[in-house]
């Protein structure tokens, strides 16, 4: 039976110690496979009985040895995670699955493979627009890492299994939805910050554990008395990254956060993986053009030659206007991790956006280390002096 009232606190728990469990699992004889980010279908992980687990960085974490590897002037969330691979952090793994989400990672997944030696390492060609004949790339390469997971396990993937796998995660992709709608309420009902540690905790668990803490998280929530200290600010946060709760509670702490339209947190649970005859091209699907990254090309009208602005905005970031209207956001932040170039080259068109459905907003860049606290701090106070008057 789910106990109630112990969710968010074992959220806490696997979320200042996401290796203890892994490690445990590994200690039973599991297989640990590493994903550095979301575009990883970690469906056909989890049917062939393999853990997925989401490496990250650490801002907390000085890079030292990644320094032999990648320039200075290159994504710091990208530098810290192969620091800590480098510095042996991710010693448990058993294989990492790497995808060309963007040309840091990429370049970075040539390294990571170099530098360590795991059993198995896998990288996934991803294209950049959602024109039909990069969906049928897409699956072309989903059918490739099939095959490298089949020999590296020596089982087959079959359809039931994917099936299976498919439906575990599109429960726990509900369930996260589920846990969004409880920051609707004046004040909301759970903190940007506790839904962090929930949502890392997520991925350092088997999808049925993780769907039993989200279970156990949203009845807590529910049941709880007394709530959030409402604040003027209602914000929503625009981000490459947002995986730490330093980060989030500077935000926080003069203000509610309502939404994480981040890769760390909602952006991967938004939709959900729809069933087919062949269960990789739903997984392409889903995956090339359910979630809203700034890394895919979305054009408003494919073939078109000439550009329409207006039309353009609406493609690219249309879905933010119900989440602003149903979350009664009053104040949007755009949060770049610093050298993240597909996020920075739509910073000024998402602004426009946000600026034509009367959303202030302002923009923010960070370097993704503890020292940049101090200065996002000045800069959150600023801009919530600007829409609390």
């Amino acid at each position: 039976m789910l106990d109630k009232n112990k969710g968010l606190s074992k959220a806490r728990e696997i979320y200042l110690n996401r290796l203890q469990r892994v490690k445990e699992l590994k200690a039973a004889g599991k297989t640990i496979i590493g994903y550095p980010c979301i575009y990883v279908p970690v469906e056909m992980l989890t049917a062939l009985d393999l853990i997925p687990y989401q490496t990250c960085g650490d801002i907390k974490e000085p890079v030292t040895e990644a320094d032999r590897a990648l320039p200075s002037s290159f994504c710091p969330v990208m530098r810290n995670c192969l620091d800590c691979a480098l510095k042996n952090k991710n010693d448990f793994l058993d294989g990492m699955v790497t995808i060309h989400s963007c040309d840091p990672q990429e370049k970075t997944a040539r390294v990571w493979e170099s530098y360590t030696s795991y059993p198995y390492f896998h990288f996934i060609d991803m294209p950049i627009t959602v024109r039909p004949e990069a969906l049928e790339y897409f699956k072309s390469q989903l059918n490739d890492f099939k095959k490298t997971l089949e020999t590296f396990t020596g089982r087959k993937l079959s359809k039931d299994k994917l099936e299976s796998a498919i439906k575990f995660h599109n429960r726990q992709r509900a369930l996260v939805r589920e846990l969004y709608e409880l920051t609707k309420p004046s004040p909301p009902c759970i903190s940007g910050t506790e839904i962090i540690q929930v949502i890392e905790a997520l991925t350092s668990l088997p999808v049925s554990e993780g769907n039993d803490l989200l279970t156990e998280t949203i009845n807590e929530v529910k049941s709880r008395t007394g709530g959030l200290e409402k604040k003027p600010a209602r914000l929503l946060i625009w981000s490459s990254i947002l995986d730490d709760t330093d980060i989030m509670q500077v935000f926080e702490a003069k203000a509610n956060v309502v939404m994480s339209e981040s890769c760390g947190v909602i952006r991967a649970y938004r939709g959900e993986v729809k069933f087919t005859a062949n269960p990789l091209e739903g997984l392409a699907d889903y995956y090339l053009n359910e979630i809203t990254c700034a890394r895919t090309f979305r054009q408003a009208t494919i073939g078109e030659t000439r550009k329409d602005y207006t039309r353009d905005l609406q493609s690219r970031f249309g879905y933010l206007k119900g989440i602003v209207e149903e979350w009664k956001i009053n104040g949007a932040i755009m949060l770049l991790v610093r050298y993240c170039d597909p996020f920075a080259f739509e910073m000024p068109s998402l602004k426009d956006y946000f600026d034509s459905i009367g959303v202030p907003s302002t923009y923010i860049e960070y370097d993704y280390t503890v020292g940049a606290l101090a200065p996002l701090r000045t800069r959150i106070e600023a801009f919530l002096e600007t829409i609390n008057q």
